[in-house]
């Protein structure tokens, strides 16, 4: 960056990151930066790539300057520790959007995920029918088990970018690529004799052949070294293993899968199958890897009907299957990082993030965390979500929006965790700390 040395005010740094840093934001004082270790004052922490601007600059730089400055080299600035030092981050965050807004975001997994996979395929498992998608701006069921949009689209948002389009849509083609892919498929887990009720979903080693098949296709259209490069700039997330417990262990009484282990054996046994899966994935060109654990599977309006929950309680049996299955996946998550280095994994507690919500639901602006928005029986969890079911006026006031999914606003909630949260939601990293590290780069 510095061509003139003699008088480079950044000679000390251009040395990458030196801490570990996590950008956050307080509801008492805004955004900042923050670091768990500890940092002598006048200490060179970190650089980064953005304009250098004064306060009363930051505070007037509109959308045109951004984008002006998007094709110019940027001038290294060097982050002082200091006690009495106020950064503002205005710059920071411009550069953080314009890195963001050109990587592309992959998706795989289960229905939680799955943006319209499965409308193409003859299974059961679609949300390709009113009143799904009743929150799009055409009012009309997309293939997401949503109102409106799920946990990658409200990703795509935060990354500047449109959402990705699902795999087997024939849109997905010339710069289309570019954006990324997603290739999730209602029903699946991360054993293949998960969902099997479901008859043709795409398991998730077809999802990975699709992801080999997809870079295949864009090396035709930017040519092999630009497509690795993407691919391995990019952003992808994977969810799985709900499925693995309510549509296959715990999906009728004495299941081939719970005679054949006790609970804590199959969860070890999910783990070190799943290992095989992000392995596999990593090998692949993944290199910054979003990884959910199991929600609150005891929670949702299905098993509270199903199990006849009083009073709403959440069963306990789904709720412990969960606590087992998600610190082992944490321990993997760590043991990857470790071995492959620069941690591309990170880590979501997703049950925590749905427990919040669930445990307090007023205090996330909803009237009922209990009972589904779409569905009939008791807490309208029993059956599908179809034209004939109940259907609430306000999908605001509900946290869950069929017997199985969350509603859009709930979605929004989790992916503010994903992006913002503390080292209890997020390890090693928020996505919004991993976007300014990759920025700096």
């Amino acid at each position: 960056m510095c061509h003139r040395m003699q008088v480079c005010p950044n000679l000390v740094s251009q040395k990458g990151i030196s801490y570990e840093l996590e950008v956050f934001r307080s509801i008492e004082t805004g955004w900042g930066v923050r670091s768990f270790d500890v940092i002598r004052a006048g200490t060179s922490v970190c650089e980064f790539s953005g304009i250098t601007v004064t306060k009363q600059e930051a505070e007037h730089v509109d959308g045109s300057q951004v984008a002006a400055n998007k094709m110019k080299v940027c001038a290294c600035t060097m982050l002082m520790a200091n006690p009495l030092l106020l950064l503002s981050l205005a710059s920071i965050f411009s550069c953080i959007s314009l890195a963001a807004a050109a990587r592309a975001f992959f998706v795989f997994g289960d229905s939680l995920v799955d943006n319209g996979n499965n409308n193409y395929l003859a299974t059961t498992a679609r949300a390709d029918a009113p009143p799904y998608g009743i929150d799009t701006p055409s009012h009309r069921p997309t293939g997401r088990f949503s109102n409106g949009l799920n946990i990658p689209d409200v990703i795509s948002e935060k990354l500047g970018s449109e959402a990705t389009l699902p795999y087997l849509s024939p849109e997905l083609q010339g710069e289309k690529l570019l954006v990324g892919a997603n290739f999730a498929s209602a029903g699946i887990g991360i054993l293949n004799d998960t969902g099997i009720q479901f008859v043709d979903i795409i398991r998730i080693n077809r999802q990975l052949e699709y992801f080999q098949e997809y870079q295949q296709k864009l090396s035709g259209l930017v040519g092999r070294t630009q497509a690795q490069r993407l691919v391995n700039g990019a952003l992808v997330l994977i969810t799985l293993g709900g499925n693995d417990f309510v549509n296959n262990y715990y999906l009728i009484p004495y299941s081939l899968r719970s005679r054949q282990f006790s609970l804590p054996d199959y969860v070890q046994y999910l783990i070190f199958e799943y290992k095989k899966i992000l392995t596999r994935l990593y090998e692949l060109g993944a290199r910054r890897i979003l990884v959910t654990g199991t929600g609150p599977l005891g929670c949702v309006p299905a098993e509270l009907a199903l199990r006849r929950s009083r009073n709403g309680r959440c069963d306990p049996e789904l709720q412990r299957a969960a606590d087992l299955f998600n610190p082992q996946l944490v321990q993997t998550l760590g043991e990857l990082n470790g071995q492959f280095g620069s941690d591309p994994f990170l880590s979501a507690n997703a049950f925590q993030m749905h427990m919040n919500y669930i445990y307090n639901p007023e205090a996330f602006g909803f009237r009922t965390s209990k009972v589904a928005c779409c569905g009939q029986g008791p807490y309208n969890g029993l059956g599908l979500c179809t034209r004939a079911s109940n259907l609430c006026q306000n999908r605001e006031d509900y946290a869950f929006w069929d017997p199985f999914h969350p509603s859009e606003k709930a979605c929004r909630i989790v992916v503010e965790q994903i992006m913002t949260g503390s080292v209890e939601y997020m390890r090693p990293w928020n996505l919004s700390t991993v976007l300014a590290m990759d920025a700096a780069l």
